[in-house]
């Protein structure tokens, strides 16, 4: 069968942007968005050693991508011992998440995480001839045409997972309709969050018959890490405290969570908020929006707050698992803010429970179903958002971390396991 004419057109431009790609990392690098290991695996240059067996290889953009990757392959993993895992990001960002901090990888057995090629005949062609993967996996919308059409050509697999499409990003994608017809088609499977993600998929020119609706796989992404002796030098220091979170805020959320927490101070004077915003960089921003007195962690990451401080800003990276575990209950930031919210499984697998605003379109389905099991609460204002922190504080039980096995994603980790034996 010839190669349709929209992926013969991007190679040929592909192979003639290579030495773009290259003069862009150099300056990435020169900058500190790259480091030198990076800068080689993404030019096919230089990579880790290949374990022998069968290698199943998934690719990711964010760290929310990332992260569920892991938990796919951790649970993948659980029915085949025999395997070995790969997982590609392009941002250094998703690479760190996947490491970890204080040495503690998220990463599952058998698994390790390299950077994807620059999509680029070459470097392409030495990822694939250097990996051998048996299995590839393609997490929601990053995809690549001249890695994706080498794979088909060594007759490689692919599948493609937790993939989500608003209207909105379907009309961004019909510009390259012709690209997205040419490389759909080549899925053996397509596993998608909703219904209308299986609607925009086949207009993009997917088979309906292979698309299937599993909801989002983010619920099996692995506990966030924390370093253990940081948290019990917090629970030591917090001694008991009405404590609550405002964790991945957004600009404006702050400024609610900060009324809804003077409200609460009415009736516990003692109550301690922490905020995490989801940009860290915002910090001076924030704090500027903080009572005096607020200690800052950027600053001073040692300084634990006193029994006098009601607010402490925690604008760092990597430590939403200490503060998922020290809080019993979180407002859940992105979703006051028309962000479209932000994952609720993270601080629910800590035991956390959830509270949201309107706007968490991005998992729809997921706050829709943990609102009527009563796991997230939706609140829209400041007296609301003050009364829920209140009822979680009154009602505290023992923490029980919640971790779902979906019937649907247990289907489709079946699934994969009886493509790579086929």
């Amino acid at each position: 069968m010839s190669k349709p004419f929209a992926l013969l057109a991007y190679g040929l431009l592909a192979r003639a942007l290579a030495p773009v790609w290259r003069i862009g990392l150099q300056r990435r690098l020169r900058r500190g968005k790259e480091t030198p290991a990076s800068v080689q695996q993404k030019l096919g240059l230089a990579y880790a050693a290949r374990p022998a067996g069968p290698l199943v290889w998934g690719h990711a953009v964010g760290v929310g991508e990332s992260l569920a990757l892991a938990g796919l392959f951790a649970r993948l993993g659980e029915r085949r011992p025999d395997l070995h895992f790969l997982i590609t990001t392009t941002a250094r960002t998703s690479g760190d998440a996947l490491k970890g901090r204080h040495g503690q990888s998220i990463l599952p057995p058998r698994c390790q995480h390299q950077f994807a090629p620059v999509d680029t005949p070459d470097a392409v062609a030495r990822f694939l001839d250097h990996w051998q993967p048996s299995l590839a996996v393609w997490c929601e919308m990053d995809l690549w045409p001249a890695l994706m059409d080498a794979t088909d050509q060594r007759g490689i697999p692919r599948v493609l997972v937790n993939a989500r499409l608003s209207a909105a990003s379907l009309a961004k994608r019909r510009w390259g309709r012709w690209i997205y017809a040419a490389l759909l088609p080549g899925f053996r499977a397509l596993y998608a969050q909703n219904d209308a993600s299986v609607d925009a998929l086949v207009a993009l020119g997917a088979p309906r018959d292979r698309c299937t609706v599993t909801g989002t796989i983010k619920t099996l992404s692995p506990p966030l890490p924390c370093d253990a002796d940081a948290l019990q030098r917090w629970q030591a220091a917090l001694a008991g405290r009405p404590l609550w979170l405002a964790a991945s805020s957004h600009p404006g959320e702050e400024a609610l969570a900060l009324q809804a927490h003077a409200r609460l101070r009415e009736q516990h004077p003692n109550a301690l908020l922490l905020i995490a915003p989801r940009v860290p960089t915002r910090g001076a921003e924030v704090l500027a929006l903080c009572p005096a007195g607020t200690l800052q962690r950027s600053a001073d990451p040692a300084r634990l707050p006193g029994a006098q401080a009601s607010v402490y800003l925690a604008d760092t990276i990597g430590e939403l698992g200490l503060w998922y575990r020290l809080a019993p209950v979180a407002l859940v930031g992105g979703s006051i803010a028309e962000v479209g919210g932000h994952n609720p499984h993270e601080p629910l697998a800590l035991g956390c429970a959830v509270l949201h605003g309107p706007n968490v379109w991005n998992f729809s389905e997921s706050y829709a179903e943990l609102d009527e099991q009563g796991l997230s609460r939706p609140i829209g204002n400041a007296d609301e958002l003050a009364a829920a922190v209140r009822a979680s504080w009154q009602t505290a039980q023992a923490r029980t971390p919640h971790r779902p096995r979906d019937p649907k994603i247990e289907a489709m980790v079946e699934q994969l396991d009886t493509l790579l034996q086929t």
